[in-house]
This record gives C-alpha cells, sequence and structure tokens, in this order.
C-alpha cells in the first residue's frame, strides 16, 4: 500500500516502519550535498587568500621596498641649576700630627726606670690645653701651645724664642710672668711654671738636683764675707788718726801691707761683693724647670689624641702617642688632568659612607707640586732599581687637596675615608638645561639645538652653550622665547644602522 504525504505532514508525525528506508536515503543525499559545498568555500577562500599575497599592486610594492621610518629620539627642556663637580676620596687629618716619645728628665736617681704609670687618655679623646696626657715614671707630659718644637730644658737664665713661648702659654694659662722681659728667663718666669706645675697636681722639678747645696755654700761664703767686712769697718773707726797714719806706716816699711786698716777695710768690700755675686747667681739659676721630655707644643687647639700606642706598665721605649692638632680637615689628593678645575674657595660636600652624614666646605688650597709617597714594589715604579739600601723609588700620590669643613668635625671621624664632591662650576641661578647631545655645531660655528612641535614639525634654534655637567649643557637662546622648559629637543635618530644625529 502506498500512502502519499505533504511535507507539513511530516511534522510532528512519526513516520511508519514500512517507510523507514526511503526516508534515510533522502536526508543522507542532503547532508552529502551540504558539505561538499562547505568544503569548496573553504577551498575558493584559501584561494582567494593566496591570490592575494602574491599580487601587489605597484604602490605597495614600492612602499614594502622602501626604508622604514625612522624614529626620533628626543628629551625635555628642564629648567634649573646646573652644577659640574669632581668626585675624589679624601682622609679627616689634622693640621699638625705629633708622636709623644716620653723621655724622663734626669733626677739623679740612677734606679729609676722609664715606664708609663698613667694613661688619661684614649683614643679619639679631645685635649685642651695645659692638659696631662701622659705620666711617665711618676711625671708628668703635658700640652702646651705653641709652633717650636722642644730642644732643650727651659732652666732659670735661659734666654731665646723658645723662653719667649713658654711665657705665652703660661700666660694663656693664667700664670703671668712679671716683670721678666720677654724670652728671659727669670723669678717671674719661675713663679709661674711653679704655679702651673701645682694647679696640675705636680711639683716642679729644680733646674738642678744639687741647686740647695750650691746655695747653702754661697750663702755661707757671703755670711763670712760680710762679717769679715764688718769687722774691718769697725777696726778703722776705732782706730785714731795719728794711730791710723803710724800703722799705714808700719805696713809701707816692712813692705806687707794689708796692715792698713784701710786698705783691709777695701779688701773686705771686695770679698763682700764677690760673695753676694755668687749668692745671686746660684739663687738666680735655681728654681722650677721645665724639661723637654715633660712638654709637648701643639700649634692650636682643640687638640685629639690619634693614636694610643702604650699602655699603663708598659716601658716607655717608643711613641707613646700620637696628637692630632689644630682643626679637623681633609686631604684629597687629584691627578693632573683635575688639577686645574679646582681653585681655593669651590665649595665641597663631604659625606661619610658609614654614617650617612654631609657636612659643607670648601676648598682651602690646592698644591702646586705632586705629593710623593714611598713605593713598596720596584715595578710599581716603572722597573727601576731601588737603592743599595733597598729603598723603592717615591711614587706620586697626586696634587694635595686640602677641604676646610664648614663646621668642626668629631674627633670619632679622625683618619676616616670621606667621598668629597668639589663644585668646580654653576650657572648663575636656573638656566635651561638640555642633554648635550641635543646641541649640534655648524660649519659657522654656530651652535643649535631642534625643537621637535607636537605636529611633528622640527625647527632649529641657535643658542650659547654654558656649563656643562654629568652629560647635560645649559643653553641660552640666541632670540628671546625661541626655546622654553617643556620643549622638545630632538638627541638623535635611530635608524637602521643605529644612533645617528
Amino acid at each position: 500500500m502506498t500512502v502519499t504525504r505533504s511535507v507539513g505532514d511530516d511534522v510532528g508525525e512519526e513516520p511508519s516502519r514500512d517507510d523507514g528506508p526511503a526516508v534515510s536515503g533522502t536526508v543522507l543525499s542532503r547532508r552529502r550535498w551540504v558539505v561538499t559545498a562547505a568544503a569548496g568555500a573553504v577551498l575558493l577562500a584559501g584561494a582567494g587568500v593566496g591570490a592575494s599575497t602574491l599580487i601587489k599592486s605597484p604602490a605597495q610594492a614600492a612602499a614594502d621596498a622602501a626604508a622604514p621610518e625612522p624614529d626620533v629620539l628626543s628629551a625635555v627642556v628642564d629648567e634649573r641649576v646646573l652644577k659640574d663637580s669632581v668626585i675624589l676620596r679624601g682622609t679627616v687629618t689634622a693640621g699638625q700630627s705629633v708622636e709623644v716619645t716620653p723621655v724622663l728628665a734626669e733626677t739623679g736617681d740612677s734606679g729609676t726606670r722609664t715606664v708609663v704609670t698613667k694613661l688619661p687618655v684614649g683614643a679619639g679623646d679631645r685635649v685642651s690645653e695645659g692638659q696631662v696626657v701622659l705620666e711617665v715614671s711618676g711625671r708628668p707630659v703635658f700640652v702646651m701651645k705653641g709652633t717650636l718644637p722642644v730642644y732643650r730644658d727651659l732652666k732659670p737664665g735661659s734666654v731665646g724664642d723658645d723662653v719667649r713661648q713658654l711665657q705665652k702659654a703660661l700666660a694663656s694659662l693664667g700664670h703671668h710672668t712679671g716683670r721678666d722681659a720677654p724670652g728671659t728667663f727669670g723669678a717671674g718666669t719661675k713663679t709661674a711654671l711653679s704655679a702651673f706645675y701645682r694647679d696640675i697636681g705636680y711639683d716642679a722639678l729644680p733646674a738642678s738636683p744639687d741647686e740647695e747645696d750650691k746655695i747653702g755654700a754661697a750663702r755661707e761664703a757671703e755670711t763670712t764675707a760680710r762679717r769679715a767686712y764688718q769687722d774691718a769697718r769697725k777696726a778703722l773707726e776705732s782706730t785714731s788718726g795719728p794711730s791710723r797714719t803710724a800703722a799705714a806706716s808700719d805696713g809701707a816699711e816692712d813692705g806687707k801691707g794689708g796692715t792698713d786698716p784701710e786698705t783691709i777695710l777695701a779688701r773686705a768690700a771686695e770679698d763682700l761683693q764677690k760673695a753676694e755675686d755668687l749668692l745671686a747667681e746660684a739663687e738666680a739659676a735655681a728654681g722650677p724647670m721645665l724639661p723637654s721630655g715633660e712638654v709637648v707644643f701643639l700649634r692650636g687647639f682643640p687638640a685629639h689624641v690619634a693614636k694610643v700606642s702604650s699602655a699603663i706598665g708598659s716601658p716607655a721605649d717608643g711613641a707613646a702617642l700620637t696628637l692630632a692638632a689644630g682643626e679637623l680637615v681633609v686631604h684629597g689628593y687629584v691627578q693632573e688632568t683635575q688639577k686645574g678645575l679646582i681653585r681655593a674657595g669651590h665649595p665641597v660636600e663631604i659625606l661619610s659612607e658609614l654614617s650617612g652624614a654631609v657636612v659643607k666646605g670648601e676648598v682651602s688650597s690646592v698644591a702646586d707640586s705632586l705629593s710623593l709617597s714611598a713605593g713598596t714594589d720596584p715595578a710599581s715604579a716603572g722597573g727601576e732599581e731601588g737603592t743599595a739600601s733597598g729603598a723603592v723609588p717615591a711614587t706620586p700620590d697626586g696634587y694635595l687637596i686640602v677641604v676646610k669643613p664648614g663646621e668642626a668635625l668629631s674627633s670619632k671621624v679622625l683618619g676616616e675615608d670621606m667621598r668629597l664632591t668639589i663644585e668646580t662650576g654653576s650657572t648663575e641661578g636656573k638656566a635651561l638645561v638640555v642633554p648635550v647631545t641635543a646641541v649640534s655645531s655648524g660649519a659657522d660655528g654656530r651652535s643649535t639645538v631642534t625643537v621637535l612641535e607636537e605636529s611633528g614639525k622640527q625647527r632649529r634654534v641657535a643658542v650659547r652653550a654654558g656649563t656643562s655637567a654629568d652629560g647635560f649643557l645649559a643653553v641660552n637662546p640666541a632670540d628671546d622665547g625661541a626655546l622654553a622648559a617643556g620643549d622638545r629637543v630632538i638627541t638623535g635618530v635611530k635608524g637602521t644602522t643605529g644612533m645617528q644625529r
């Protein structure tokens, strides 16, 4: 039996089992057609794409063959103070460095050993004028202000510039030397020196160990001579006129002389004068002395203990202390290529890299000649051989730069390595600043920069170059307003072969 159905009849109806094979064949046929059409479309699309890659218009081919558009490098014009500087290393030191080597004064006691008995200061301590810094075998070593080194013991009766220096030092400590002439160790200086020793807790040593014996003997001789003179005078006064004449006549006849009372008195007067002079000399020579081993003269204060090389109880057979005198400064060395850039008065930034502290200062002086230090290796001195004694030729450290801090440095940084930034040039106030690579010079010698406008246009601006530092240059446009902060200037062009200008 054949069943005739419209297309609409298929909707919502279940086909009969007898019609199943016929319906399945129709569906499969439709699906094969759809798949074939889709595959064809894909093949046609791929062919179109391939054709588009192989076929180019003449304009497109020329564009592809041309060099790529170069990249323009630019920088913004800044407005600021531009400073040029030199950076070097420096060491904190003092204006004067003195090694204190104890020398025990002669006391007449052969059994005294030279040992350190007191050490009242330590490394880094501040030292004031008149302070005791060391005691050796019970005797003090103190510091005073002065420029002359000690080379002898100063005793009563001494004369010289070193005595004048002692007198000034005593006066600055409050012990004036009275009417003593400057440079003469007299009674006033003796009194002042004795008072100073009492202030620091010690007795001054006598100028001579046996001075008391000498004074005693001179005083006894003076007493004897005075009595003889007094006796001669009484004898003369007790003799009448005729008797005096007869005595003088008798003395002349026997040729002995001396029996004349007047002659006896004259000779007694001479003896008394000599005895008085000897006593005055003995007394003048007696009194306190300043042993050369008990004082250290320093050029300025405050002073600091740079190094302690001894301990209590150790033999004092070498330098016991090293003192640094005067305000602390920083020493650096600069080479020939930079020496001409640095002058006295240039500002300096002193940086402690240990603490991070920064102190302002200025260049105090620049040496005119190279500073030399002993070498350690002949090869480092150009291969030259040392002397017969094995010494190595000196090698240059550079030109010494002395930097004076604007404020006093702590003694704790004595000997510390510092970073010095020396300002060698600066613009006067704010200036227009561009990278050095933005400035070019033409054949006419004019300097220009190229301003890059927002539109992409470029324009040349003539400028006058000023201070340069750290890769930047201060510029001033030849025409007012031609260049301003915030403008962009071309610093280079990056092409396929690298950077170009």
